[in-house]
């Protein structure tokens, strides 16, 4: 076969009539490769195919063989495709192997890129394996995802976000499996008001301690919670109590273990040749050549295996900025101009755009979510160059919210920019506002303890603050073990600490959480207009002095909510609340209920309007305002 240029435009020219799966992934357009490459069951035994441009020879080593010099595979393509057929009296369904690659005089072990089946770590092996038929129980969820997939960004959205191996755990302080968790999952999320869970990544990975986020087995779920088939059970169950799966997936970066991509044949395979441009100068882990033609087949084909064999609902696409923005790196202090100038910049958002592209043909129903960092527009849609996700996780929201919480009340007056700021970008994109993971470790403390104030006034400014995430325009995502007011940070190495429950203030305030969020999915004001100004009016940005916000969410049937957030410990009385109708109102959420936690400064009686204007309304009502606490009126 000929070699195809490492550079080509991806588009397939006329067809050899040998090989089309392999021409087709050195062309970088083979976006299921697993059918190809990795372990694969025929008739009489396995076949086993790995890429390895660079080696001198290639073995398969084992259990089946005692880990000896092993069989020799055969190279059948000049862009280095090597193949082996081993009968089925020759090995056995559970064996552990790994591909010996020599190159020179040096010998290296790798297990298989493409494999399905991993033991649990420390194990580093691949397994052969038999993929299992599984029968699905969630046609009826597919079709409704189909169906509401056009109107997605108009309907209500909120996400919880979960490390599996430390949501819960067995008294013996073991993880639960797959099964176990779907058991105790999804009923609470229901119950809790969540829409999705979003999984931190679960493609096989070595290290704890990375959370997911170093993977090395890119079509593998992780052994550690059990097998390939349980997890499937798991998103059926998520899917029969109505709950959508979204999957962390990482094609920005690798680690550097010695099983796993990183110099896969010796050499600089996966990652950049060059070795200014192969390290992320964060992370100290490999970058993805996303410039290289079977790179692009490999991580195309990964996202595609995750959607189609595991009914993912959406991915989240982690460290976009990585792939995207040199001067990501520069402010990191590790970035110096080269020769290539920012041709990684260009070679990633083309990635970007090809696998987005791709899996929106492929999976219209599939939400496509960026974790990006930076101030980058055209993230969201393909429109003008954009890189066509579906939504941006909306991180100068979070910078800019959780700075503000962690002021004392008095400091607040100075920096109240930082809650109407965000404002002036949030229809630039289709955003998502986390509360994530990345908040509560290495050393920012948790969500609650974030908060100013003495014991009271944290869990006070914990529910003003969730209070306007929920109201502010955008879907919404928190962390597990926010819900519950976890003063600790989180610890991958254990479990939330659910023992906090059995004191009143924490099961207060997650009942106020769970309120808080059966409250937004009622309101279709507060999320079938997230995308434009129509859906969103200020009714005062500016009290500075008194830090206080006040808007409008807005219906699309023009049925209004009037939104207040106090962000002092102050209680106002005969406070002019801005609106431009004439009516009736009634307060209908209040986060200073007592029995959320609260001091109870509520309004309980109907307010008719006064017919005095305040600031740029003609109209207002006359509330008490709650301290620390967001309260929501709407007309009768």
């Amino acid at each position: 076969m000929a070699n195809i240029s490492k550079r080509s435009t991806g588009e397939c020219p006329k067809l050899p009539s040998k090989d089309i799966a392999a021409y087709l992934f050195h062309g970088g357009i083979n976006y299921k490769a697993y059918n190809y490459l990795g372990l694969h069951r025929n008739a009489g035994g396995y076949t086993f195919r790995v890429w390895a441009p660079g080696a001198d020879e290639v073995r398969l080593v084992g259990d089946f063989n005692g880990w000896s010099d092993g069989l020799p595979l055969t190279r059948i393509t000049d862009g280095g495709i090597w193949e082996i057929f081993v009968e089925d009296d020759s090995i056995s369904l559970g064996d552990k192997y790994k591909y010996k690659i020599r190159r020179g005089e040096r010998f290296i072990y790798k297990a298989d890129p493409f494999c399905r089946h991993t033991p649990a770590p420390p194990e580093t092996a691949s397994l052969i394996s038999d993929e299992k038929e599984y029968v699905w129980r969630d046609d009826g969820w597919l079709a409704f995802r189909k169906k509401m997939a056009p109107s997605y960004y108009s309907l209500p959205m909120n996400v919880y976000e979960l490390h599996l191996g430390s949501w819960k755990r067995r008294e013996d302080g073991s993880m639960l499996g797959y099964d176990e968790l779907a058991r105790e999952l999804a009923p609470y999320v229901k119950q809790m008001g969540y829409t999705h869970v979003e999984i931190m990544p679960i493609a096989e990975y070595p290290n704890d301690a990375s959370w997911g986020y170093q993977t090395c087995s890119y079509f593998s779920p992780t052994a550690r919670y059990g097998t390939a088939e349980q997890l499937k059970s798991f998103v059926d169950s998520m899917h029969e109590a109505g709950i959508g799966v979204i999957l962390d997936w990482v094609p920005a970066h690798f680690p550097k273990d010695d099983h796993g991509l990183c110099e896969f044949d010796g050499a600089p395979l996966y990652e950049y040749a060059q070795s200014d441009r192969q390290e992320h100068p964060v992370w100290k882990t490999r970058m993805f050549d996303l410039g290289r033609n079977e790179v692009i087949s490999f991580l195309v084909s990964s996202a595609d295996y995750w959607i189609r064999s595991f009914h993912i609902d959406a991915l989240r696409v982690d460290a976009v900025s990585t792939m995207i923005r040199l001067d990501h790196e520069k402010e990191a202090g590790a970035w110096t101009p080269n020769k290539f100038g920012d041709s990684r910049c260009l070679e990633g958002r083309e990635f970007l755009r090809r696998l987005n592209s791709y899996l929106k043909r492929e999976f219209p129903d599939v939400l496509l979510i960026a974790e990006e960092s930076g101030a980058d527009r055209g993230i969201t849609g393909f429109e003008k160059g954009g890189l066509g996700f579906d939504m941006k996780w909306n991180l100068g929201w979070m910078n800019d919210t959780l700075s503000y919480a962690v002021l004392e009340p008095s400091e607040r007056a100075y920096n109240h920019t930082k809650l109407n700021f965000p404002l002036t970008y949030a229809f630039d994109e289709k955003h998502m506002l986390p509360v994530s993971h990345d908040e509560v470790v290495h050393g920012k403390r948790s969500f609650l303890d974030k908060m100013s104030g003495d014991y009271w006034q944290k869990f006070a400014g914990a529910r003003a603050f969730m209070g306007y995430m929920m109201t502010h325009p955008g879907k919404k995502l928190s962390f597990m073990g926010n819900e519950i007011g976890q003063f600790r940070e989180w610890d991958f190495d254990g479990e939330i600490e659910w023992f906090l429950l059995e004191y009143e203030t924490h099961a207060r305030f997650q009942r106020y959480v769970a309120e808080l969020n059966h409250f937004y999915l009622s309101q279709p004001a507060l999320w079938q207009i997230d995308g434009s100004w129509r859906g969103f009016e200020w009714i005062e940005p500016d009290d500075s002095a008194q830090s206080i916000l006040s808007y409008r969410r807005i219906a699309k049937d023009g049925s209004e909510l009037l939104v207040l957030i106090n962000f002092t410990p102050t209680v106002y009385n005969g406070f002019l609340l801005g609106t431009d109708r004439s009516g009736v109102y009634r307060e209908v959420f209040n986060s200073d209920e007592t029995r959320f936690g609260g001091g109870g400064v509520v309004n309980k009686k109907k307010l008719k309007t006064t017919g005095k204007p305040i600031s740029r309304c003609k109209n207002s009502i006359e509330i008490k305002v709650p301290p620390l606490a967001v309260a929501v009126f709407k007309a009768e």
